[in-house]
């Protein structure tokens, strides 16, 4: 029987004891960070998550281990590969994505990157002045020129498409430009909570879309039950009062008296007798005005 280690032993009870009671456990990629970037993502997260760095066989360990108490868990294992580490937390995977993103900062290309996003160079005056950075730039590919006693970029250039790779002279002449095309963090490639693992395309969805999209369909769907007559607590008020008021203009309609109907129908006959007062002879104008005031003030005693 091989011999193990006692402190990777004692690891991976650590780890078990970690993932069990975590409420969420991220796998998150850590290719590229720099030491110094990496002090100031652990000191951004502290009090937020813990970032657990260890072998990935240990892990590996750990998390089968830890799969007999908690199902599903196991699934993590086929995201620990490479350079990754092991991020736990007790808020959401949604939160605790938010919060990972966070971590990420801009920063410049040493050249044979992968542009993670079209790369452009933009048209206007730069801070230098006339010297080798004019020539350092045309060699990257960069249309600088001289004018007015200041480097100018003379036109808007895309100079890298996404996917493709930064070469090392462009990537020289951005840094002098102060642009930095990478985009260095912790790359989050799932989280586990309650059995169920979240991949990244599902944990970055756009929430104030999301949240306009359950909006809209609330709506939808209130606007339909009304319609369809189909009685739920959120609906039965507006029902009623829109029965209410369908029924109340069946009644004017048909001259229907009822408490409520009675302003309405008295307001609708004084409509009716000052109208045809207007298309009457003179000579008996003053008697319909005068039964129309009459109406009118009876109206205003019984509302």
């Amino acid at each position: 029987m091989a011999h193990v280690a006692p402190w990777k032993t004692e690891r991976v009870a650590q780890l078990v004891k970690e993932f069990q009671e975590a409420s969420v456990i991220g796998v998150v990629g850590l290719q590229g960070i720099p030491g110094a970037q990496m002090q100031k993502i652990r000191s951004l997260l502290r009090g937020r998550a813990n970032l657990l760095v260890t072998k990935n066989t240990l892990v590996h360990l750990a998390l089968k281990e830890a799969a007999k108490k908690r199902k599903g868990l196991e699934e993590l294992t086929p995201l620990v590969g490479g350079q990754v580490a092991l991020v736990t937390a007790k808020v959401n995977p949604f939160k605790l994505f938010r919060d990972l993103e966070s971590t990420k900062t801009r920063a410049p290309a040493r050249g044979g990157e992968m542009a993670p996003e079209d790369i452009l160079i933009r048209e206007g005056e730069t801070p230098f002045k006339p010297g080798p950075i004019v020539g350092e730039l045309q060699k990257a590919g960069i249309p600088a020129v001289i004018e007015g006693g200041r480097v100018v970029i003379r036109k808007e250039k895309l100079m890298v498409k996404k996917g493709e790779r930064i070469p090392r002279e462009l990537a020289q002449g951005l840094t002098r430009l102060e642009i930095y095309p990478l985009v260095v963090g912790l790359d989050v490639r799932g989280i586990f909570e309650e059995g169920t693992v979240y991949p990244r395309d599902i944990l970055s969805v756009d929430e104030t879309a999301v949240l306009a999209q359950v909006q809209a369909a609330t709506r939808g769907a209130f606007n339909l039950a009304v319609f369809a007559g189909y009685p739920t607590p959120m609906t039965i008020r507006p029902m009623i009062a829109q029965g209410f008021r369908k029924a109340l203009s069946l009644a004017v309609q048909l001259g229907y008296p009822t408490k409520e109907s009675i302003p309405l129908l008295l307001a609708r006959a004084v409509a009716a007798g000052q109208a045809l007062a207007r298309n009457l002879p003179p000579e008996t104008e003053a008697g319909v005005k005068e039964k129309a005031e009459l109406a009118e003030k009876s109206s205003s005693t019984t509302k």
